[in-house]
Protein backbone atom coordinates (compact mmCIF):
# COMPACT_ATOMS: atom_id res chain seq x y z
CA UNK A 1 0.00 0.00 0.00
CA UNK A 2 1.15 3.46 -1.09
CA UNK A 3 1.64 5.54 2.03
CA UNK A 4 0.23 9.19 1.57
CA UNK A 5 2.40 12.22 1.40
CA UNK A 6 2.27 14.34 4.11
CA UNK A 7 3.22 18.21 3.27
CA UNK A 8 4.38 20.50 6.06
CA UNK A 9 1.71 22.58 7.33
CA UNK A 10 2.88 25.43 8.22
CA UNK A 11 4.97 28.07 7.09
CA UNK A 12 8.58 29.01 8.28
CA UNK A 13 8.55 31.29 10.84
CA UNK A 14 11.77 33.82 9.91
CA UNK A 15 11.53 37.16 11.77
CA UNK A 16 13.85 39.34 10.54
CA UNK A 17 17.18 39.96 11.93
CA UNK A 18 17.34 36.12 12.51
CA UNK A 19 20.46 35.15 13.63
CA UNK A 20 19.89 31.34 14.52
CA UNK A 21 17.45 29.21 12.68
CA UNK A 22 16.09 26.43 14.98
CA UNK A 23 14.75 22.65 12.73
CA UNK A 24 12.66 19.95 14.31
CA UNK A 25 12.07 17.52 11.96
CA UNK A 26 7.89 17.54 11.49
CA UNK A 27 4.96 18.42 13.21
CA UNK A 28 2.98 15.84 15.28
CA UNK A 29 -0.64 14.94 13.94
CA UNK A 30 -2.91 17.47 14.28
CA UNK A 31 -4.82 16.32 16.55
CA UNK A 32 -2.17 16.40 19.23
CA UNK A 33 -2.12 19.91 18.78
CA UNK A 34 -2.47 22.51 21.34
CA UNK A 35 -1.69 25.53 19.08
CA UNK A 36 -0.78 26.34 14.88
CA UNK A 37 2.73 26.60 15.79
CA UNK A 38 6.02 24.85 16.08
CA UNK A 39 6.25 22.40 18.76
CA UNK A 40 2.55 22.19 19.49
CA UNK A 41 2.76 18.95 21.14
CA UNK A 42 1.92 19.74 24.43
CA UNK A 43 4.10 16.55 25.73
CA UNK A 44 6.78 18.48 24.14
CA UNK A 45 9.14 20.58 26.20
CA UNK A 46 10.87 22.74 23.77
CA UNK A 47 8.45 26.04 25.27
CA UNK A 48 9.04 24.79 28.54
CA UNK A 49 13.18 24.55 27.57
CA UNK A 50 13.14 28.28 26.03
CA UNK A 51 10.92 29.51 29.59
CA UNK A 52 13.54 27.96 31.59
CA UNK A 53 16.80 28.92 29.75
CA UNK A 54 15.47 32.17 29.13
CA UNK A 55 13.39 33.05 32.29
CA UNK A 56 14.08 30.35 34.86
CA UNK A 57 10.54 29.74 34.64
CA UNK A 58 9.71 26.49 32.43
CA UNK A 59 5.36 27.30 32.62
CA UNK A 60 6.24 30.98 31.04
CA UNK A 61 5.20 30.09 27.43
CA UNK A 62 1.93 28.55 28.86
CA UNK A 63 -1.44 30.47 28.66
CA UNK A 64 -3.61 31.12 31.32
CA UNK A 65 -5.27 28.16 31.20
CA UNK A 66 -2.07 26.47 31.76
CA UNK A 67 -3.34 23.81 29.24
CA UNK A 68 -1.99 25.19 25.72
CA UNK A 69 0.99 27.16 25.09
CA UNK A 70 0.67 30.59 24.17
CA UNK A 71 1.23 31.32 20.54
CA UNK A 72 1.32 35.32 20.39
CA UNK A 73 3.94 35.16 23.16
CA UNK A 74 5.85 32.95 21.53
CA UNK A 75 6.36 34.41 18.69
CA UNK A 76 6.81 38.08 20.24
CA UNK A 77 9.78 36.29 21.39
CA UNK A 78 11.39 35.18 18.78
CA UNK A 79 10.95 37.89 16.84
CA UNK A 80 12.48 39.99 19.87
CA UNK A 81 15.91 37.80 20.10
CA UNK A 82 16.02 37.20 16.07
CA UNK A 83 15.44 33.16 16.19
CA UNK A 84 13.71 31.58 13.27
CA UNK A 85 11.86 28.07 13.74
CA UNK A 86 11.05 25.88 10.98
CA UNK A 87 11.35 22.10 10.24
CA UNK A 88 14.10 20.41 7.90
CA UNK A 89 11.42 18.33 6.52
CA UNK A 90 9.17 19.26 3.48
CA UNK A 91 7.26 16.41 2.89
CA UNK A 92 7.00 13.20 4.70
CA UNK A 93 5.66 9.45 5.14
CA UNK A 94 4.27 8.65 8.40
CA UNK A 95 5.02 5.05 9.25
CA UNK A 96 2.70 5.44 12.01
CA UNK A 97 0.01 8.01 13.06
CA UNK A 98 1.88 8.92 15.58
CA UNK A 99 4.64 11.79 16.30
CA UNK A 100 7.86 9.57 16.65
CA UNK A 101 11.18 10.81 14.27
CA UNK A 102 11.75 6.71 14.60
CA UNK A 103 8.32 6.21 11.65
CA UNK A 104 9.54 9.59 9.64
CA UNK A 105 10.59 9.01 6.14
CA UNK A 106 11.89 12.09 5.08
CA UNK A 107 10.60 12.36 0.67
CA UNK A 108 11.76 16.10 0.28
CA UNK A 109 13.83 17.75 3.05
CA UNK A 110 13.25 21.78 3.19
CA UNK A 111 14.58 24.17 0.61
CA UNK A 112 17.52 25.65 2.79
CA UNK A 113 18.41 28.01 0.12
CA UNK A 114 15.39 29.36 -0.52
CA UNK A 115 14.83 29.91 3.38
CA UNK A 116 18.08 31.77 4.33
CA UNK A 117 17.46 33.97 1.07
CA UNK A 118 14.98 35.31 3.33
CA UNK A 119 17.12 35.97 6.57
CA UNK A 120 20.65 36.89 5.41
CA UNK A 121 21.59 37.45 8.59
CA UNK A 122 21.38 34.31 9.93
CA UNK A 123 24.72 32.87 11.56
CA UNK A 124 23.93 29.32 12.92
CA UNK A 125 21.36 26.16 12.52
CA UNK A 126 20.72 24.43 15.56
CA UNK A 127 18.87 21.07 15.03
CA UNK A 128 16.27 20.31 18.13
CA UNK A 129 16.75 16.17 17.59
CA UNK A 130 18.28 13.11 15.82
CA UNK A 131 16.20 12.87 12.34
CA UNK A 132 16.43 16.88 12.25
CA UNK A 133 20.59 16.86 12.62
CA UNK A 134 20.53 13.59 10.09
CA UNK A 135 18.45 15.56 7.49
CA UNK A 136 20.11 18.91 7.65
CA UNK A 137 23.53 17.18 7.30
CA UNK A 138 22.41 15.78 4.71
CA UNK A 139 22.28 19.06 2.76
CA UNK A 140 26.13 19.80 3.17
CA UNK A 141 28.83 18.55 2.04
CA UNK A 142 29.87 14.68 2.50
CA UNK A 143 32.90 15.70 4.44
CA UNK A 144 30.65 17.72 7.14
CA UNK A 145 30.82 16.15 10.31
CA UNK A 146 27.54 15.07 12.63
CA UNK A 147 27.89 17.32 16.09
CA UNK A 148 27.77 15.88 19.06
CA UNK A 149 25.29 17.24 21.21
CA UNK A 150 25.38 20.46 22.95
CA UNK A 151 28.24 21.55 20.72
CA UNK A 152 28.74 23.08 16.92
CA UNK A 153 31.00 22.35 13.66
CA UNK A 154 31.57 25.22 10.98
CA UNK A 155 29.96 24.49 7.30
CA UNK A 156 30.51 25.90 4.58
CA UNK A 157 26.80 26.74 2.61
CA UNK A 158 26.28 28.79 -0.03
CA UNK A 159 29.78 30.08 0.06
CA UNK A 160 28.69 31.22 3.87
CA UNK A 161 30.26 29.67 6.98
CA UNK A 162 27.56 28.87 9.60
CA UNK A 163 27.56 27.33 13.27
CA UNK A 164 25.92 23.64 13.20
CA UNK A 165 24.85 23.06 16.71
CA UNK A 166 23.23 20.05 17.75
CA UNK A 167 20.76 20.28 20.04
CA UNK A 168 19.00 17.62 22.63
CA UNK A 169 15.37 16.88 21.30
CA UNK A 170 12.91 18.48 23.37
CA UNK A 171 10.56 15.22 23.47
CA UNK A 172 9.81 13.42 26.75
CA UNK A 173 11.05 10.16 24.78
CA UNK A 174 14.39 11.74 25.12
CA UNK A 175 15.73 10.73 28.80
CA UNK A 176 17.31 13.66 29.93
CA UNK A 177 15.83 15.87 32.66
CA UNK A 178 14.62 19.05 31.55
CA UNK A 179 17.06 21.19 33.47
CA UNK A 180 19.48 19.31 32.39
CA UNK A 181 18.11 20.41 28.49
CA UNK A 182 17.65 24.06 29.51
CA UNK A 183 20.98 24.64 30.41
CA UNK A 184 22.65 23.08 27.22
CA UNK A 185 20.35 25.04 25.31
CA UNK A 186 20.86 27.95 27.28
CA UNK A 187 24.52 27.57 26.58
CA UNK A 188 24.05 27.59 22.71
CA UNK A 189 22.12 31.39 23.64
CA UNK A 190 25.08 32.65 25.12
CA UNK A 191 27.53 31.48 22.59
CA UNK A 192 25.03 33.42 20.17
CA UNK A 193 24.88 36.15 22.49
CA UNK A 194 20.91 36.10 21.82
CA UNK A 195 20.69 35.35 25.49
Amino acid sequence: MMLPIETHPLQPFLPGKTRLLMLGSFPPPKAKWKMDFYYPNFQNDMWRILGLAFFNEKDYFLSENKFSFDKEKIMEFLSLKGIAVCDTAHEVHRLKGNASDNFLEIVTPLNLENILSKIPDCKAFATTGEKATETLRSLFPATTPIPKIGNSVTVDFLNKKYKFYRMPSSSRAYPRPLSEKAKIYRQLFTEMEIL
